[in-house]
């Protein structure tokens, strides 16, 4: 990783002899006294093509104005997104996990090439939060991350919705147990305004990891998008960076291996997104910090689960703000020993003088966040699971789960949209374990997630039955027995592309295994015959994602 510029020498705004960028400058409102301000980047993510990202234009508009207060010039210039929640089940969806790389490359581009002292990113859906941070530490500069916020509940009926409900609504409605008003109530009551997916799916599990990271300002990241606190957020965030330019603080300085595992420890302790797992190891590579997914385990095992919190737990982001927030969970996490207290933060303080001022315990009036000799599991609910089936690992999310462990026949199946017409076709049984392959991050490419097949096995009464394993991805929004993440992915050669129809595979999340359970000989055997298909897609952007993407056990990553 080549090192970032010294601002302070290669400064576009600096001296005489740079008069033409100077000129260009004065065209975008620069006056003479601005010369020798920090100019700041703010990387916008506003979007109408979605709810997560079409609330961010006045975020950015107050993150500006406070930086100009603030004695700083900001620039402002815009990132893609992609809309996991429309684009989910369909072939737009190969180019989620694309976007992270995207959004990094696109900011990187930016900020370096107008050798910026500092950037604000602000972005809302689930790939602008790594896909900021990998950039932000590629280049080494000043930087915050503003979230866009989440999206308030829907109501149908008296129950809380999200865009999760809407997703299972279509195999209860398919399997007969709702009728057709309930289906269209779920579906044009389910996001109510703008804002990120509501409960701890992956948006919000990255945002609030942000703060436990170091990288955005405690408090903020579940925040209603609509609320007028989000706004002063931003600007808050604004104000800080300046200060942290004056400081000299870099994302390096603060994304160390102590603020990894307090983000990780958060993911756990919320009921997070398995989209972490993958996004901190990719986090880890930008920030040059080794981080493997036997650390993860590692802190699972010690991490309990404290909040009740949707896709499998009851409540969702706005009550998690209203009982504590993050804040609360890291201060717990902090008084009990699971916490880095002298990680650095963006505002200059250890994690631990941050959190100073937070109680030692959640309160009473709400249950939300629970005491901490009271879990909700007495450990962490993404188990990163090995065996023949996976050896470099695979991650399961076990919680909600009465039973973490099954033996059954294999279902395979060479693409998402097979299992799915499966499903919808009822040819599923109780015991099945579902096999999704070619669809990980050179197989697809780019690593769909499965939202629609698991949604609709839990829609469909599956959801504690039937396991599923894939070399694909999964929405924050899943849950049951599902494991993703399967490493190497069958595109390469890895076991996965090697069962059959019929074959014993068992998950097991108790022992941390997964296994195909056929002879080594006959796997060998299987092997020798295997022969990789022909890829998908060879030219543009996926074609560029297949061939330079690592390993789903090394984050995926594009850039070594």
């Amino acid at each position: 990783m080549s090192e970032p510029l010294n601002r302070k020498s290669k400064t576009i705004t600096a001296g005489v002899a740079r008069s033409p960028n100077r000129a260009m400058l004065r065209a975008v409102g620069f006056g003479d006294a601005d010369f020798t301000k920090p100019i700041v980047g703010v990387a916008n993510g506003h979007s109408t093509m979605n709810p997560c990202n079409a609330g961010i234009q006045p975020l950015a508009d107050r993150a500006a104005a406070a930086l100009k207060a603030a004695g700083a010039m900001p620039q402002s210039f815009g990132v893609p997104t992609v809309t996991d929640g429309i684009s989910m089940g369909t072939e737009g969806m190969k180019y989620s996990l694309v976007s992270r790389e995207v959004i990094a490359d696109c900011i990187e581009t930016a900020v370096s090439s107008q050798c910026m002292d500092g950037v604000l990113v602000i972005g809302g859906c689930d790939k602008n939060m790594p896909g900021a941070m990998i950039g932000m530490l590629r280049m080494n500069i000043p930087g915050v991350f503003v979230y866009a916020g989440t999206i308030k509940p829907g109501r149908w009926k008296n129950q809380d919705l999200t865009i999760v409900s809407a997703f299972e609504a279509v195999g209860t409605f398919m399997a007969g147990k709702m009728s057709e008003e309930d289906f269209l109530g779920v579906e044009k009551n389910a996001c109510p305004s703008v804002g990120a997916c509501g409960g701890m799916y992956t948006a919000n599990t990255m945002s609030s990891a942000f703060e436990a990271l170091g990288m955005s300002l405690l408090g903020s990241s579940q925040m209603a998008s609509p609320d007028p606190e989000k706004a002063d957020s931003a600007a808050d965030s604004a104000r800080v960076l300046v200060q942290a330019i004056r400081q000299d603080i870099k994302p390096r300085d603060i994304v160390t291996r102590k603020a990894i595992e307090n983000a990780m420890a958060l993911v756990m302790a919320t009921g997070g997104s398995t989209n972490a797992v993958l996004h901190f190891l990719a986090i880890a590579h930008a920030a040059q910090v080794p981080f493997t997914l036997d650390d993860i385990e590692t802190i699972r095992l010690r991490t309990p689960v404290l909040c009740d919190l949707k896709p499998s737990g009851k409540y969702v982001a706005v009550d998690f703000h209203r009982a504590g927030g993050v804040p609360q969970v890291l201060k717990m996490l902090l008084v009990h020993g699971l916490l880095h207290g002298d990680a650095l933060t963006v505002t200059g303080e250890t994690m631990a003088e941050a959190l100073s001022s937070v109680p030692d315990a959640p309160r009473a009036d709400q249950d939300v966040i629970r005491p901490f000799d009271r879990p909700m599991y007495q450990q962490g609910h993404l188990a990163v699971l090995k065996g023949n089936l996976s050896p470099e690992g695979c991650v399961a999310k076990i919680t909600g789960l009465k039973n973490p462990v099954i033996t059954g026949p294999a279902r395979v199946f060479n693409s998402e949209d097979e299992c799915m017409a499966a499903i919808m076709a009822d040819s599923i049984r109780h015991g099945d374990v579902l096999v999704i392959r070619y669809e990980g991050p050179k197989g697809g490419p780019g690593m769909r997630e499965m939202l629609a097949p698991t949604a609709a096995l839990v829609g469909k009464g599956f959801g504690e039955t039937v396991g599923l394993i894939t070399d694909g991805r999964f929405s924050g929004g899943t849950w049951g027995m599902v494991v993703g993440h399967v490493s190497p992915e069958a595109f390469v050669g890895g076991t996965i592309g090697l069962v059959e129809e019929g074959d014993s595979i068992t998950i097991d999340a108790r022992q941390q295994k997964i296994e195909l359970n056929v002879d080594a000989a006959i796997i060998a055997a299987r092997k020798a015959k295997w022969v990789q298909p022909a890829p998908r897609y060879t030219r543009g952007v996926l074609g560029k994602f297949a061939k330079l993407v690592s390993s789903a056990s090394k984050g995926a990553v594009t850039d070594g």
